[in-house]
């Protein structure tokens, strides 16, 4: 049986290797506090109007009066929105409050849809030629003509409300979509100006080389230019869509019957044919939500890439 020399020191374990140190988190600093505070207080007002539509719209008429002041709808109720869409008969309207005439809801946004997608599709098409024509192609007068484009954007929208009716009113095409649209479907100063920065951007060889292999410049706009702007286009149609839909006060001024009369115009008449008891707080707050809905989707879902397109293109 072995022995142990009592004179042999015993072995010493081996340490264990020290732990990673673990990355300190940086303390936050008052401006740092300061600074999400300021933005959740930002955010907070923002988002807070659609809120109180949204509790206004799920509340009745009478429970509105009786608590304007609640946080919370004081009587949930959707009958709102069911006036907004024709799915409520004018005794239970009254009975709560709501307008005895109801919303032509389908057709106003058939009507929005219809004006907004003639205004996007048209300047796209024209104002991606125009900036085309003014980035790229040589003529006499490019650069002046150029500089009244730009300084149509200094002139207030107001100073050419009545030239637009005129020249509308000329063309018989009062209280009609394609009147409602004209004004704004062929050409903005911004549009052209939004898209010359990104086709000055564009390496000339591409072109030079496209036109070797003998394609035409219309073939190059066409076939080269624009599917290398489809960032760009997007962006401008998301952009034109949204104000397109939002337009109000030309809208009022050319449509005066429902077969023209667009969803914005058409809130504040929902609001005139309110009853004697007051105005129909749930029914006008669901409309604009439903109205107002769409267009903050298609800006949170494309929101990073306007974004993007903008500073790409060094519109700072």
């Amino acid at each position: 049986m072995p022995t142990v020399d009592p004179a042999t020191p015993a072995p010493t374990p081996t340490p264990a290797p020290a732990a990673a140190a673990r990355p300190r988190r940086p303390r936050p600093t008052p401006g740092k506090v300061l600074a999400w505070v300021a933005m959740a207080l930002i955010v907070l007002v923002t988002l807070f109007p659609f809120y109180w539509m949204l509790r206004t719209a799920l509340s009745t008429n009478a429970s509105l009066y009786e608590d304007p002041a609640a946080v919370l709808p004081p009587e949930f109720s959707t009958g709102g929105f069911a006036r907004v869409f024709g799915a409520q008969s004018q005794e239970e309207a009254l009975a709560e409050g709501g307008a005895a005439t109801s919303l032509v809801f389908w057709r106003y946004i058939v009507n929005s849809l219809i004006v907004a997608t003639l205004v996007t599709v048209g300047q796209l098409l024209f104002c991606a030629m125009a900036a085309y024509a003014f980035a790229r192609l040589r003529w006499p007068g490019r650069d002046l003509v150029f500089g009244i484009f730009l300084a149509g954007l200094m002139v207030p929208t107001i100073f050419t409300l009545l030239p637009n009716f005129v020249l509308i009113k000329e063309l018989g095409l009062i209280d009609n979509v394609l009147g409602i649209a004209l004004p704004t479907m062929f050409m903005t100063p911004f549009a052209i100006f939004f898209l010359r920065q990104f086709f000055l951007n564009i390496p000339r060889e591409i072109e030079e080389a496209a036109l070797l292999d003998g394609v035409s410049r219309v073939g190059i706009f066409f076939k080269v230019v624009l599917p290398m702007a489809a960032a760009p286009m997007a962006t401008l149609g998301i952009l034109t869509y949204m104000t397109a839909w939002n337009d109000y006060f030309w809208p009022l001024m050319v449509s005066y019957t429902d077969d023209s009369r667009v969803l914005t115009v058409a809130l504040g008449v929902f609001r005139a044919q309110s009853p004697q008891t007051g105005t129909d707080w749930a029914g006008l707050m669901a409309a604009t939500l439903v109205a107002a809905l769409p267009m903050v989707v298609l800006f949170a879902l494309f929101a990073k890439r306007i974004v993007n397109s903008i500073g790409f293109n060094g519109l700072k």
